[in-house]
């Protein structure tokens, strides 16, 4: 979107899908701000139940936007989740393609 043209509302299917679901929006902020997290910080971070966060990692895992493994920390076993340079990279274009939509809105 160039500066000073209106609002094309076609823009909007250019933003990723896989992120553009509230839930996985949220678990990429969340990761976004931390270099990796287990599964009940996200979980707390993005209030989400464990079933749909683990459901919702799936997807993004399987986008290639973040990366999952199990450790053991103190013999418990965790689920750690870090994000992708793919992940960084497709939220910044989500954001690149988002925020002049909104900005033209609020003019």
């Amino acid at each position: 979107m160039k500066e000073g043209q209106p609002l094309d509302p076609r823009e909007i299917s250019d933003l990723d899908r896989v992120i553009h679901s509230p839930t996985r929006l949220k678990i990429m902020m969340v990761l976004m701000s931390v270099e990796e997290a287990d599964f009940t910080f996200i979980s707390r971070a993005a209030d989400l139940t464990r079933g749909n966060l683990s459901a919702n990692l799936s997807k993004l895992k399987e986008s290639g936007y973040i990366k999952i493994e199990k450790k053991f920390i103190e013999r418990v076993p965790k689920t750690i989740a870090s994000i992708t340079p793919v992940g960084k990279k497709a939220l910044e274009e989500y954001g690149s393609i988002l925020g002049p939509i909104l900005d033209q809105l609020r003019e």
